[in-house]
């Protein structure tokens, strides 16, 4: 049957080459290059097919109009301690960019401190990181613009108010870190960066640099303490220990969770002027686990780790005592439960977040001997930040679900209860016509995968409703319980139901579940996605027809993988910001670190693996496809945008004449991978999607 949509003809050249005796061809290399008018040419021609398409679909409108009015509600992050004052990001509502407010007492009405929305009139400049020294009198922060991995690092003076005049470029997944005196900070950088650093270049970022700048100096005269010029695809962070007497480095090599584990003291190079490099003592010098600091007594350190404990434990290593043989476990392993973070508050306690079956639990645990004091009181849901320090007898943490907003706690260890210090409300969603439910169901192979379902409490299994199916699967990144206005929105005035498959690949159940869907093991992730597909249908949820799956970055290369391998399984696909070429990832930006998730068709173990599965290298020739909607921005220097392209260039190609479903891509401009997004693209972007969703599942808008 012909197609409906007449797709823009795209120029093709022949690139092959030669991956250890197999000839891949690749008609659209060109597409590497951002700034060629050939590439800008083809970027404008899609966008005027898809743009005007999603802007005719009949929920679209009425879902932006929706979403602008039940997304106005106050969204308030974890607070947190600063020396003698609060802390706290606000989005009143509608605003572009969360507002950082600061508190004397808990009791004060905030005051702002630091207003992103100043920043640029049409909100593309973000603030993605803040760090305060001890005392909490200065603050340096991280802006970004149009969604960009590149940080700009400013700084402020807390007591007045002043900005310093302080400003450290080419900054780029960096750690920022003070040192106890107040003279200066730890910071990551790209410095010998060719070429542009704008978002918009796909230059491989090799060679950071581990700098430490002291106020007042200008930005070439910060001192190197750490880089890897033997390793270039080496990165670093530091943490300051909290009585300043210890400096420790943790060296990685991609995104797996391991780290190399390097020490100094820090008072002799303190005492020195900070003028020099520390020889860096190296306690662990392997990829062989990861170790997170926890706090320390002295030379005593307390560490989070995954050493021979794929679900995490407690060890004690004593520096002075550096040998394994001397390291004790403070908290074993669980038998099931993932731990998935640890602080130290008030002086002696240490709280625990387990994940348990991909839901939050915290406990406190007595830091001597690491036995249990109490389990908190929370909710099923997540929870997704937290913070406290060692002298303080205080903590917060935030917990979310699909059905609750936001509710931040507080708890006082003056009277040992977690107590509520904000909730959230939205009005226009009457959380209490929904129900949440968690089922297992099997893979492929047999496996128990977990799944959350979301949907109106009056409706009947029949087969009847549109179904929207989110995964992930990677990176050891858990999908937990999370409010979402949009998805609400589906369900309650387009009749739909939401599903999240907790796959392999991700952090679910810990690192073997993680390994599970990676390098050679990656076709369980895509396995694991369509039999949740299959469970849905079979349990009458819905049909395939009716289901629209969605995923962003790892995860659009799930979706995009699973609808060439079962494309009768689906009725529509959105695949955001997606890792579509499997063969060529690794040659740009920061695509070189995850490696250690996919491996790499360099290396002849890996291609045939990835080569099967390639997003760019396996659409079939002769196929109904769902409705497709790819996504991308054209500042996304995390997955560059031309995997997207190329991938809707071949599917066009070779199924574009037939398909009666459309095949589009829908390219923002002043946008990156998601991070520091304004409030009016989020809610133009999800308007576009969801009505794209509802005109190809037959999902009709009901007020």
């Amino acid at each position: 049957m012909a197609s409906a949509f007449s797709y823009p003809p795209v120029h093709q050249e022949t690139s092959t080459e030669d991956y250890h005796g197999t000839k891949v061809v690749d008609h659209y290399k060109w597409m590497e290059d951002p700034d060629s008018n050939q590439t800008k040419e083809f970027v404008e021609l899609q966008n005027k097919l898809s743009f005007p398409y999603l802007k005719s679909c009949p929920a679209q409108k009425k879902f932006e109009d929706r979403m602008s009015v039940v997304f106005n509600y106050p969204k308030y992050s974890c607070t947190s301690k600063k020396g003698n004052r609060y802390f706290y990001y606000l989005n009143t509502g509608l605003q572009n960019q969360s507002v950082m407010y600061m508190q004397e007492t808990l009791n004060d009405e905030g005051k702002v401190f630091l207003n992103p929305n100043k920043f640029s009139e049409d909100g593309t400049v973000s603030m993605r990181s803040v760090a305060f020294t001890q005392d909490g009198s200065l603050c340096a922060y991280g802006i970004s613009k149009s969604g960009s991995d590149w940080v700009t690092i400013k700084f402020k003076n807390v007591e007045t108010g002043e900005d310093l005049p302080d400003v450290l470029e080419r900054v780029k997944f960096s750690c920022m870190e003070w040192t106890l005196d107040n003279k200066g900070l730890f910071y990551n950088a790209y410095l010998d960066q060719e070429g542009k650093t704008d978002g918009t270049e796909t230059t491989s970022n090799v060679n950071q640099k581990l700098l430490y700048h002291r106020l007042g100096d200008k930005q070439s005269d910060d001192v190197l303490f750490a880089e890897f010029p033997e390793n270039p695809k080496w990165m670093s962070g530091v943490d300051v220990t909290d009585d300043g007497k210890y400096l420790l480095l943790s060296v990685s090599e991609g995104c797996e969770h391991v780290n190399k584990l390097w020490y100094a003291e820090l008072e002799p190079l303190v005492n020195g002027g900070m003028k020099t490099m520390p020889e860096w003592k190296k306690l662990v010098d392997n990829f062989d686990a990861s170790y997170d600091l926890i706090s320390n007594d002295g030379s005593v350190f307390t560490m989070k780790t995954n050493l021979k404990a794929p679900r995490c434990k407690i060890i004690r290593i004593d520096f002075n005592k550096p040998e394994m043989e001397n390291w004790q476990t403070v908290i074993e392993e669980h038998e099931k439960d993932v731990l998935e973070w640890s602080i130290c508050v008030n002086q002696n306690i240490l709280v625990l977040c387990y994940l348990r079956d991909v839901k939050s639990v915290i406990e406190l645990h007595n830091l001597d001997d690491g036995k249990l004091i109490k389990t908190l009181p929370i909710d099923i849901g997540s929870i997704q930040g937290v913070s406290g320090k060692r002298k303080m007898n205080e903590f917060f943490c935030s917990f979310t679900s699909f059905l609750t907003p936001g509710i931040v706690y507080r708890y006082d260890f003056q009277d040992n209860e977690l107590k509520v210090l904000r909730t959230t409300k939205v009005v226009g969603i009457d959380s209490s016509q929904f129900v949440t439910s968690q089922v297992f169901y099997p893979s492929k192979d047999g496996t128990s995968v977990p799944m959350f379902i979301v949907h109106r409490k009056d409706i009947e299994l029949d087969s009847s409703h549109p179904l929207l199916l989110y995964g992930y699967g990677g990176f050891n990144i858990t999908i937990g319980p999370s409010f979402s206005v949009s998805r609400l929105i589906f369900l309650q005035h387009l009749g739909g139901i939401f599903a999240v498959a907790n796959i392999r690949g991700g952090g679910e159940y810990g690192e073997d579940w993680h390994k599970a869907g990676t390098k050679l093991n990656k076709q369980n992730v895509f396995d694991d996605f369509q039999h949740a597909a299959k469970y849905l249908i079979d349990n009458k949820y819905t049909q395939a027809k009716k289901i629209a799956i969605q995923g962003g970055s790892n995860g659009g290369l799930l979706v995009a993988a699973c609808v060439n391998q079962r494309p009768d399984l689906f009725g529509a696909a959105v695949a955001q910001v997606g890792v579509m070429d499997m063969l060529n990832f690794h040659k740009y930006t920061i695509g070189h670190a995850w490696t250690t998730d996919y491996g790499c068709a360099d290396d002849a173990k890996f291609f045939q693996t990835l080569y099967r599965y390639s997003p760019v290298h396996n659409v079939p020739t002769a196929a109904e496809f769902p409705a497709l909607l790819l996504l991308t921005g054209d500042h996304d220097d995390r997955v560059v945008p031309h995997h997207s392209l190329k991938y809707i260039a071949t599917v066009q190609r070779q199924l574009g004449a037939s398909n009666e479903n459309p095949l589009l891509i829908r390219i923002d401009t002043k946008s990156g991978h998601g991070a520091g997004k304004p409030t009016t693209k989020v809610i133009e972007e999800v308007a576009d999607i969801y009505g794209f969703i509802a005109k190809s599942v037959g999902a009709v808008w009901k007020d």
